[in-house]
């Protein structure tokens, strides 16, 4: 039952609730004071001081009130002060956890009020634990009813601050990515993120669901040396990344494969150069984005770490596709097709290319005989129709962009 209807106690709890009723400023002034003793969090804070002293007069004036005349515990309502202690609670970023112990403090005194009003006023044992059973019960179930009220505002509360948070950060980035002129302490304020280091972005991304991809951003920040990371969600399956680091020393992320087991799962990550301020903000994320357009060229379906500065330059070439295949046959000829001989044969060059015409050296990163380096590079230099001592840049090129884009500009065997 709600208000109390035993046939001994309900007379008496009525009467109970009125009394009370008179004296509810004074028993206001006291709860609170019980609540506030024992919730830290209040401090200094003389606005939630007085939002709890509200709130209790307005929950005790209701409770006692609907005792008084038999009112359903289902029609209570949360009282315009209580919503409002709830929305303060979320604004200063305290838990609902937090916020919700004021009524589980504000129950227990009631109950501890309670019995000793009961204690005193009657006489009759089983009349007073009768009264006490009714009263308790509906002092509970008003409380059970009214945290739910309060509790949803307070989660109103806070998706409105949160939503209004991230539309305003949302304006921000997209200003300063558009290259527009944006107050930079304004900026820091509302990113929560220094724009006056040097400014790197990064991209991660998945194919599917299922990956912490914010988590996965801050450990990036942690390998690039910073303790805080701006995250943007790009959609579902990728997010945007700032850090703004200071010196230009850092751990290579290549050591994030070794040192994040089972974390970066089909995570794929491209990251940007360090560029000054604002301006680097936008330069280092376009960076960012081109890399992870070529990652994405090149098909790979494991997950990869790349920094711009190593595609740089097929990112250069590959802008125009079209152009990219059409330079690429034109430096390799037959030796531009994606097939297991040609591809072994322009690794070969390739690595005869960076070790500036060593074939001892090539053979070593290979891990092959020098003369089977000889022997590819022989093959090669006859699929192309010339030594690979002319026109060494442009061959060099081409052969680092099939090596990164593979079939994207490679011609079917």
């Amino acid at each position: 039952m709600d208000p109390p209807e035993s046939a001994d106690g309900a007379d008496v709890g009525r009467g109970i609730a009125a009394s009370l009723l008179a004296d509810v400023s004074s028993l206001a002034e006291d709860m609170a004071g019980y609540i506030i003793e024992r919730v830290p969090e209040v401090g200094g804070d003389a606005e939630l001081r007085g939002l709890t002293l509200g709130s209790c007069s307005s929950n005790l004036e209701a409770v006692f009130s609907m005792l008084r005349h038999g009112i359903d515990v289902a029609a209570a309502e949360a009282p315009v002060t209580a919503l409002e202690h709830a929305r303060a609670m979320a604004s200063r970023g305290h838990s609902v956890d937090v916020m919700l112990r004021f009524y589980r403090l504000g129950h227990e005194y009631f109950t501890e009020k309670l019995s000793d009003l009961l204690a005193d006023r009657i006489d009759d044992p089983t009349v007073a634990l009768r009264t006490f059973i009714d009263l308790e019960r509906f002092g509970f179930r008003y409380i059970d009813r009214i945290s739910s009220l309060v509790a949803a505002e307070y989660v109103a509360e806070l998706d409105r601050r949160q939503n209004q948070a991230r539309a305003e950060r949302d304006e921000v980035v997209r200003a300063l990515l558009a290259g527009e002129r944006v107050d930079n302490a304004r900026a820091e304020r509302v990113l929560s993120h220094r724009l006056t280091g040097r400014q790197i972005g990064f991209v991660c991304w998945i194919d599917d669901r299922g990956v912490d991809l914010e988590g996965f951003a801050r450990q990036v920040g942690r390998f690039l040396g910073v303790s805080h990371v701006l995250v943007v969600a790009d959609g579902p399956l990728a997010v945007w990344g700032w850090a703004s680091v200071t010196g230009d020393a850092r751990a290579p992320l290549t050591g994030m494969v070794t040192e994040l087991p089972g974390k970066r799962e089909n995570v794929h990550l491209a990251v940007g150069s360090a560029h000054p301020g604002a301006a680097g903000f936008r330069t280092s994320h376009l960076e960012a984005l081109r890399t992870r357009r070529v990652v994405e060229l090149s098909g790979r379906a494991a997950p990869t770490i790349t920094e711009f500065s190593d595609v740089a330059l097929v990112d250069a070439i590959s802008r125009d596709l079209d152009a990219a295949r059409a330079f690429v046959a034109a430096q390799l000829g037959d030796l531009a097709r994606d097939d297991a001989k040609e591809r072994a044969e322009r690794t070969t060059l390739l690595a005869v290319l960076d070790a500036q015409g060593s074939l001892t050296t090539a053979a070593r990163t290979l891990g092959i005989h020098k003369n089977t380096v000889l022997q590819r590079m022989r093959r090669a230099e006859e699929r192309m129709g010339r030594p690979a001592t002319t026109k060494v840049a442009e061959l060099h090129a081409a052969l680092l962009v099939c090596d990164v884009l593979g079939a994207s500009v490679l011609r079917e065997p």
